[in-house]
């Protein structure tokens, strides 16, 4: 396993981006939009793992109402997995609460599924399996 991204929550991809890859230089590769999950997303790589910008696309976006209770910043932490099928089924039968007891699409066409941060000491978790 390998961190695949971390996300983080802003109101405004175009605004973050004047830091990420304006200021800090990061190659901005990749934006679209996740219909299923409300948000449009923007990729930037940095070392191994990439950053992903979060922005909602609805007033009802799960990254809507994290920016109203918590703000911008850190909204999870993304784990690469060979076979999240698999992994989800371990999460299970060691009892951790998941959020997505089965995989859906997510950004870049990949397979995801979200651990409830109360299995995994506060952190949102995401779980992703690449498209072979």
């Amino acid at each position: 396993m390998k961190i695949n991204h971390l996300g983080i929550a802003t109101k405004g991809i175009d605004e973050a981006l004047e830091f990420w890859s304006d200021a800090l230089g990061l190659e901005h590769i990749h934006t679209e939009v996740v219909k299923d999950q409300k948000v449009r997303v923007a990729m930037l790589p940095i070392g191994e793992t990439r950053i992903e910008l979060l922005e909602p696309t609805s007033d009802d976006s799960p990254i809507s109402n994290f920016l109203e209770k918590r703000g911008g910043g850190i909204h999870h932490i993304a784990i690469e997995v060979d076979d999240i099928e698999a992994s989800l089924a371990k999460l299970k039968a060691q009892g951790m609460r998941l959020i997505d007891e089965s995989p859906r699409i997510g950004a870049e066409g990949c397979l995801v599924a979200f651990v409830h941060p109360s299995a995994s000491g506060g952190v949102l978790l995401e779980l992703v399996q690449i498209p072979k």
